[in-house]
């Protein structure tokens, strides 16, 4: 038996978290390892835990979600040697269209919930962002970002583009309408691998994390705009 997903709960609220440590631990392949009340707790307890994936409330006193968000990431890109580069953030918020939300999906969380989401959804996102993957369903993260990233791209969202291909421009688009590989081999013509393969050099040559982050970086840059369909 594989060992379970471990866990850090951050919230301000004792009884939210210990509503979700319930949740998660339903089933027996999630543990809670840690909680705690602030940021920077927080990042005590990530050095301290080393956790798999941290369950991240935005609005809280002393150091807020988004001050974590900006020291992780900047652990993630220092080469002297800093660790917990692999720790998966999903954002845990009331504001389902808080802008405070896109900007932690520009900092690296992988995705995000509503505290109202059912507990089926909650136990899936944790399991789904453990595995390495986006947590990009059922669509809440696309209509966030349709909304906040704003209808003129920023110059230097646009330049970091000029170092992808045509045919990865094209998957990045497609990327961006939120289209799983096989949707994308599909549409153009390519065996899912293949679309993978382009999928993994967007991610290496744009210096983005997931798929959530060229969702982003699609529709910041103008080439995805807010009502492009599939």
């Amino acid at each position: 038996m594989s060992a379970p997903t471990r866990v850090l709960l951050v919230d301000d609220q004792e009884l939210v978290r210990a509503g979700v440590r319930s949740l998660l631990e339903r089933e027996g392949d999630i543990e809670v390892a840690a909680e705690a009340e602030d940021g920077r707790a927080a990042l005590v307890e990530v050095d301290r835990h080393r956790p798999d994936v941290v369950l991240l409330d935005l609005q809280m006193p002393v150091m807020d979600g988004l001050a974590v968000l900006r020291e992780l990431e900047r652990r993630r890109v220092d080469t002297s040697g800093r660790r917990h580069v692999d720790t998966r953030v999903v954002v845990l918020t009331t504001f389902g269209e808080d802008a405070n939300v896109f900007t932690a999906l520009r900092l690296g969380a992988a995705g995000f919930l509503l505290k109202d989401a059912r507990p089926r959804e909650l136990r899936d996102a944790v399991r789904t962002v453990a595995a390495g993957e986006a947590l990009l369903s059922p669509g809440v993260t696309r209509r966030v970002i349709e909304r906040l990233a704003g209808s003129e791209p920023p110059p230097e969202a646009v330049a970091r583009l000029e170092a992808v291909t045509f045919r990865e421009r094209e998957v990045l688009a497609l990327v961006g309408r939120g289209m799983s590989n096989q949707e994308i081999g599909a549409k153009l013509h390519l065996s899912p691998a293949t679309a993978r393969t382009h999928v993994g050099r967007l991610l290496a040559k744009l210096g983005v994390r997931d798929r959530v982050g060229l969702v982003v970086l699609a529709y910041e840059s103008g080439l995805v705009r807010a009502g492009d369909g599939r």
